[in-house]
């Protein structure tokens, strides 16, 4: 994974998508691992120590409890991280309520948005585009196009449009191995979509 990409990774459900990704952040143990980032092999113990990797998990992981504006500042100490995020129009219209108020669309934006100004080199979404009003996935597209500079980027959604839109690179996971995927069509002859 190098720092610039958006990797698309599909797979039809059960194929290992997000277990893979937990595997990347340390959450899930596998037999054998390796993982190279912008070209430096790293233990799994690099890569949780040195916080290589943010991740977004398909189900809400935020306390419903809490204020948007107060998880904002618990996730952003620095002023800069915590103003590209209050100042989002959507996420602007919200900090006053708790997070257990959101829509889920509204949950799940807030998220992404929220992982997206952290300083990890690399940030991994699983179901990002889930839920989200068309509006909002455009905005989202756009802030991934943006944050695609200075991050790696793997998401991993069966919004597959959206994916193929902003990815550079896409694999489907099929019977356990990673193949290369350019468009709809290898997605339909590698049976994840139908003809």
């Amino acid at each position: 994974m190098e720092t610039g990409e958006i990797l698309g990774l599909f797979g039809r459900n059960g194929s290992g998508k997000s277990t893979l990704l937990k595997i990347l952040f340390g959450n899930v143990k596998a037999d054998t691992f390796s993982v190279a980032l912008n070209d430096n092999a790293l233990t799994v113990s690099e890569v949780i120590k040195k916080q290589h990797i943010a991740y977004l998990p398909q189900h809400p992981f935020l306390p419903k409890s809490m204020k948007v504006r107060d998880v904002i500042i618990m996730f952003h100490p620095n002023e800069k991280e915590q103003d590209a995020v209050f100042y989002d129009p959507h996420i602007a219209t919200m900090t006053h309520k708790k997070t257990g108020e959101l829509s889920l669309g509204e949950l799940k934006y807030f998220e992404v948005v929220l992982l997206s100004q952290l300083p990890h080199p690399f940030i991994m979404l699983d179901e990002p585009f889930s839920m989200l009003e068309p509006l909002h996935k455009e905005k989202l597209k756009s802030i991934l196009k943006k944050i695609k500079k200075t991050k790696g980027i793997i998401i991993t959604d069966h919004y597959y449009h959206d994916v193929l839109e902003i990815a550079t690179k896409n694999i489907i996971i099929k019977d356990g191995i990673a193949l290369t995927v350019n468009n709809v069509k290898d997605l339909q002859a590698f049976k994840y979509l139908s003809r």
